[in-house]
């Protein structure tokens, strides 16, 4: 017994050494409460992302149209139709004061933008050699003068002369002769005399010419206005035997006139006495206006682009306005003001009247173009419908509408997809789930 004992106890110590060496699952288990743990980390993320979802999409049911579509309130205003051009500010009247005698320009009394009256002087041009000129004919005209004398003086003696060959001849005391030739003589004092005094008219003429030209080295100024320009220096020497040089330009900047381009396919939409304004690119909001006063007919070419040329005056009390300015300039074709106003965009025609401008006023100078339109509407439930809608003065911008709206309605401009709307009656179209994430 006391070996079965023994053995029983050395087989028990074997598994009891063994038992150590299997034990692997304590290991094993860390390695899986690792992978739970991550596993829990992305279940917020995963609530926040379906949340933002529900969120987006609640949103996007309770108010389809400010997410789907581009709407705007009708409201009144001004609206016009208009031909617009390019063109630049001119003086209504302006001439060049200049030289019309060669010499030094001895004094300018004047600077550019200083105003001056009609008559005033401006300038000076040095008068000594024209003075010397005046000197010489004067002393030449006293010679003549006398040279004149002198020959009436002959004319005299050669008409007692031949009275005296007249009474010998007919005493018989000299030859018939001699009286011919003292008859010859007085008619060569004849021609003396006639011959000075015609010398004495040309001197005259030259000395008056002289007198003149004396008078042209003071500048007078040819009529009131502005010094816009003097391309003439003070010292400066002047040559006016082939050109007239220019010494100062005036104008009249009191009224402006806009020399407005037109392409060919406008200006058979002008017309004389039409209402025109322009801005500035200084002052765009503000209106200088007029009426179309001429369309040239000779046209500009630049490019093969042929422009016509439109002008209308405009005035300028203030002296805002001054040459050479660029303005964008309208031709007004139909206006109308204080009237219900949409896009243009939100309009889809279905039947025009046709485009040309009506006799009706409306605010003093309106016209309008007629035609049916469709218009999509957004009602106080949130619905769409569609009304048909009379079409006043229509532009690339908006619409007048007549009639078929009132003030306040919301109109559709465009879907999410910048297209213009088309909805159809009493559904919601455009209503779209918008994306998650």
């Amino acid at each position: 017994m006391n070996k079965t004992g023994k053995s029983a106890r050395t087989e028990t110590t074997p598994r009891e050494d063994v038992t150590p060496n299997v034990t692997f699952i304590p290991g094993v288990a860390p390695i899986r409460r690792k992978r739970r743990s991550r596993t829990w980390l992305w279940i917020p993320v995963i609530v926040a992302v379906v949340g933002a979802g529900y969120y987006g999409w609640t949103r996007s049911a309770t108010n389809p149209t400010s997410a789907a579509m581009v709407t705007e309130v009708v409201a009144r205003g001004d609206i016009e139709n208009s031909v617009t051009a390019v063109g630049t500010l001119d003086a209504i009247k302006s001439v060049d004061a200049g030289a019309q005698v060669s010499g030094q320009l001895k004094a300018l009394h004047v600077d550019i933008g200083d105003k001056v009256k009609q008559n005033q002087l401006v300038a000076e041009i040095d008068p000594a050699t024209i003075e010397n000129r005046i000197e010489i004919d004067q002393a030449e005209l006293a010679n003549l003068q006398a040279q004149l004398i002198s020959k009436k003086a002959q004319l005299v003696l050669k008409q007692a002369n031949i009275d005296r060959q007249r009474n010998l001849v007919v005493a018989k005391s000299i030859a018939q002769s001699t009286l011919d030739q003292a008859v010859a003589d007085l008619a060569a004092a004849e021609a003396d005399v006639n011959a000075i005094e015609a010398q004495i008219r040309k001197q005259q003429a030259t000395l008056a010419g002289d007198k003149v030209d004396l008078g042209y080295t003071k500048i007078f100024a040819p009529m009131g206005g502005t010094i816009v320009a003097n391309p003439a220096k003070e010292g400066q020497t002047l040559n006016a035997n082939q050109t007239t040089p220019t010494i100062v330009t005036i104008a009249d900047l009191s009224t402006m006139t806009v020399k407005a381009q037109v392409s060919e396919a406008d200006v058979g939409k002008l017309e004389v006495g039409m209402d025109a304004y322009f801005t500035l690119l200084g002052q765009p909001g503000k209106r200088f206006e007029g009426k179309l006063r001429q369309i040239q007919p000779m046209p500009d070419t630049a490019n093969n682009v042929v422009l016509y040329y439109a002008l209308f005056d405009v005035t300028n009390p203030e002296g805002e306005l001054m040459m050479s300015m660029s303005a964008q300039v309208f031709f007004v074709q139909s206006a109308a003001k204080d009237v219900l106003v949409v896009p243009s965009a939100a309009l889809r025609m279905t039947g025009e009247k046709g485009a040309g401008q009506a006799g009706g006023k409306r605010g003093g100078n309106a016209g309008a173009a007629g035609g049916k339109a469709e218009v999509t509407v957004v009602t106080a439930s949130g619905a769409l419908e569609t009304r048909a809608v009379e079409v006043g003065i229509r532009n690339r911008v908006k619409a007048e509408i007549k009639s078929g709206l009132n003030e306040g309605d919301t109109v559709v401009v465009a879907t999410g997809s910048d297209t213009p709307a088309a909805g159809n009656r009493g559904s919601q179209r455009g209503m779209r789930m918008p994306p998650m994430f």
